[in-house]
């Protein structure tokens, strides 16, 4: 009778505690459900409309999609975000576990250097962006670093107008976000780095293997979850690129809409033109070109860096 009791007591206890943790998450879940999901419903509903300032006036069904794919500027736009993504997120994973592999070495003021790559990543977007445009303008420290090495910039694309010129204009931004993105990736590898275990390592060593086979053959491999998370966290962000397009060619992607990017092309549509369905349906579009290539990530990488292990 009395050993009934303490199951029974414990049982309660175990429930009162459960009702405890669930209260703690159900508000975080409930936002997270209305700002996330649910607005993504309703985003998909007012896509459906020709809504404005006044509220929705039709009902256009899927013209407002029809519609995006026939516009030049939005497709542009699309090939500019992929473009950038493509481009971007390589070199950023790939500088920042070089990064990660130096500063997680025994080298002397290791935490000094971790601090300093890491920098960047927390500095304004906004600051470093316009500090960036007056470096690459005709007569920056960029161009005149060039010089100095006997580059003659006045025969170069637009005199060495970097930002001003359609041909590079987005490879410079590629540049600077590779730069300033380098250092998160860097943290995301040094925590992987961290927890792999250095026998496999020393065993490969004592097996008469080199450095570059050690890295590719163990190393590699056994950072399989941190390549997913780096290279999916990397393209969500890049696809969504709006910041630097916007200081450095305005709200039209100028030049020639070389920094039109999806999200700067949603800016305009909802902000500058009101058209608050249109918009919509460009975040809906928007939405499923990041989902695909999410679940493309996972399928790339492989299950069993999603799960975090390797068998």
């Amino acid at each position: 009778m009395q050993k009934s009791k303490q199951i029974s007591s414990r049982r309660n206890r175990k429930f009162a505690e459960s009702l405890v943790g669930y209260g703690f998450i159900s508000i975080p879940m409930a936002l997270f459900l209305f700002l996330s999901v649910g607005i993504f419903f309703y985003a998909v509903y007012i896509s459906t409309f020709n809504w404005g300032l006044i509220g929705p006036t039709e009902n256009v069904g899927l013209d407002n999609y029809r519609r995006a794919f026939s516009d030049p500027i939005f497709l542009k736009a699309v090939r500019n975000s992929i473009k950038y993504a493509l481009l971007v997120v390589p070199l950023q994973s790939v500088l920042g576990l070089y990064l990660a592999l130096l500063v997680n070495s025994k080298i002397k003021g290791s935490k000094f250097f971790r601090s300093a790559f890491y920098f960047p990543s927390i500095a304004s977007s906004a600051a470093i962006t316009t500090l960036f445009i007056f470096l690459m303008a005709p007569d920056g420290v960029f161009n005149k670093f060039l010089q100095f090495f006997g580059v003659d910039t006045a025969s170069l694309f637009n005199q060495g107008a970097w930002l001003s010129d359609s041909r590079t204009a987005l490879y410079s931004i590629i540049g600077l976000n590779a730069w300033t993105t380098s250092g998160t990736m860097m943290l995301f590898y040094l925590a992987n780095l961290q927890t792999v275990d250095s026998q496999y390592a020393e065993a490969a060593v004592m097996d008469g293997a080199s450095r570059r086979q050690v890295f590719w053959y163990i190393t590699m491999p056994l950072l399989k979850p941190a390549h997913l998370f780096v290279v999916a966290t990397g393209m969500i962000g890049a696809l969504q690129l709006y910041d630097q397009a916007i200081l450095a060619g305005g709200a039209d992607g100028s030049p020639d809409y070389s920094l039109m990017t999806v999200v700067l092309y949603i800016y305009n549509a909802c902000f500058r033109k009101f058209e608050f369905g249109y918009a919509s349906a460009i975040g809906v579009i928007l939405f499923v070109i990041i989902f695909t290539l999410t679940i493309g990530q996972k399928l790339l990488f492989g299950s069993a860096a999603w799960r975090g292990d390797d068998r």
